[in-house]
């Protein structure tokens, strides 16, 4: 089937679109912050988001990815009347980035289409660059999500009109390795369509999201779009005061780069510029810290699809062998035991002492951009608690050996350091994209609340 014509309204949307993508809007909102529960998959240890997407809109579950540069859906399944796809060879083509034209498709489904954009569904659990990437065309359909109301503190069913958004399709065979019930993927990257990006083009709200990971094996955490506060959890505390800020920093060399042809990454790099253990400095290649900026590699990422920090072999050597002797020193007093992977160093459970921050461990520090600017990793997010049916019982230093790995891409290197989902459980994270900075909590359990503590209304109608 050829494509349907696209009515003045919509070529009048895709252009209002763009020009207010490109033009920093103070305009007053349309409607109230976009939010989402995050649940944590059990068995995957996949952050998973809830959005509504279709002409008659379907709840619809997406891997959140952190760092991937829009929304993908598997559109095998898809049933809109409502979705328009991108004519190659205009200006919205060009703002999107699409890697290629479908032509000649001529089948009556969303993943088919005669000069249309595609894009490519980016699943990070399956190999990149082997050879056989799928590509997929691109889609503009109804998209929304719950909006918090204006207390700031109930997640309630959105009030507001779905807006159109642009898409990638996908296949079923992109869903490989996703969890359960995981239709596509909800990209928050550094890019012109990640949904941050959009729906501050579209609602003209701030260019500012939020993450809460849940640490409950039961409760979801929570994520924020479009406000920069208050964001009120438990008994009404805002998690928004205070913080600590440092940049996000940019670099130069994505996944997508070629030698000839360098793309920034779309993936948030902060800038660790050393390690302390129990208030003392670890030795480090100072030279790992910084993003190279020839190919990419180095310094520090902050990753959703990694369940626990990964650090390159010499900065986890120095790092597991600090916490040992810290852990072995007054007052902790501990001797490790028998490892379980994919973790090195665990000690008994019998032997270590818990507090509402979790068991009571040498703090590991995070130093930025400054000093006095620290992201300190208590024992809740430095430590995992394994627990076998019939066997052993351990706390573990929830970091894990990055070792030889496959590369970012063929050109592009790998990051020194990839903060994980774990030791983000329980720390609010700001995205204030208009500043390109961070804002962070460390954990908010000593502040007598949790991530789970967010109400989500229940759904009606």
């Amino acid at each position: 089937m050829a494509m349907p014509k696209l009515e003045v309204p919509l070529l009048f949307l895709f252009f209002f679109f763009f020009f207010l993508a490109l033009t920093p809007s103070r305009a007053q909102t349309f409607g109230p912050p976009l939010v989402s529960p995050i649940q944590k998959d059990a068995s995957t240890l996949q952050y998973i988001v809830t959005a509504y997407l279709q002409s008659q809109p379907q709840e619809t579950k997406l891997l959140l990815d952190l760092g991937a540069s829009y929304i993908w859906i598997n559109c095998d399944d898809y049933n809109s009347s409502s979705y328009r796809h991108i004519p190659c060879t205009t200006l919205l083509d060009e703002y999107v980035g699409c890697f290629a034209c479908l032509m000649n498709c001529r089948d009556s489904n969303p993943n088919c289409g005669d000069s249309v954009c595609v894009l490519k569904p980016e699943n990070p659990f399956q190999p990149s660059f082997s050879g056989n990437e799928q590509y997929a065309p691109a889609l503009v359909d109804y998209f929304s999500m719950l909006t918090v109301d204006n207390t700031g503190s109930i997640g309630g069913p959105s009030s507001s009109s779905p807006f159109t958004f642009i898409f990638s399709c996908g296949y079923k065979e992109n869903l490989e390795g996703l969890a359960r019930g995981v239709t596509g993927s909800a990209g928050l990257g550094r890019s012109s369509i990640s949904i941050p990006v959009q729906a501050s083009a579209i609602y003209h709200y701030p260019r500012y999201f939020a993450l809460c990971l849940s640490g409950s094996k039961t409760r979801p955490g929570a994520a924020f779009v479009g406000t920069k506060g208050p964001y009120k959890f438990g008994r009404r505390i805002d998690l928004s005061k205070p913080l600590a800020y440092t940049p996000l920093l940019l670099n130069p060399v994505g996944k997508y780069s070629y030698p000839d042809l360098k793309k920034p990454s779309s993936e948030y790099f902060i800038g660790v510029t050393s390690i302390k253990v129990n208030g003392k400095a670890v030795a480090l290649n100072q030279s790992l810290l910084a993003i190279d900026s020839g190919n990419g590699s180095g310094g520090t990422k902050l990753s959703t699809v990694v369940p626990y920090t990964q650090l390159e072999t010499s900065i986890y050597k120095a790092v597991t062998e600090a916490f040992v002797k810290a852990a072995a020193s007054s007052p902790f007093n501990l001797t490790t035991t028998k490892p379980v992977q994919p973790f090195s160093v665990c000690y008994p459970a019998s032997n270590v002492r818990s507090t509402r921050a979790g068991p009571t461990m040498p703090a590991i520090d995070l130093v930025m951009h400054r000093n006095d600017v620290v992201w300190k990793i208590l024992g809740s997010n430095s430590m995992v608690r394994v627990a076998e049916k019939g066997g052993a019982d351990v706390w573990c230093l929830g970091f894990v050996d990055a070792g030889v790995r496959p590369k970012t891409s063929v050109f592009a290197g790998d990051p020194s350091i990839v903060i994980g989902g774990h030791q983000m459980e329980d720390n609010f994270l700001q995205f204030d994209l208009e500043s390109m900075r961070l804002g962070f909590s460390s954990s908010v359990l000593s502040r007598g609340t949790s991530c789970a503590s967010f109400r989500f209304a229940a759904k009606t109608g």
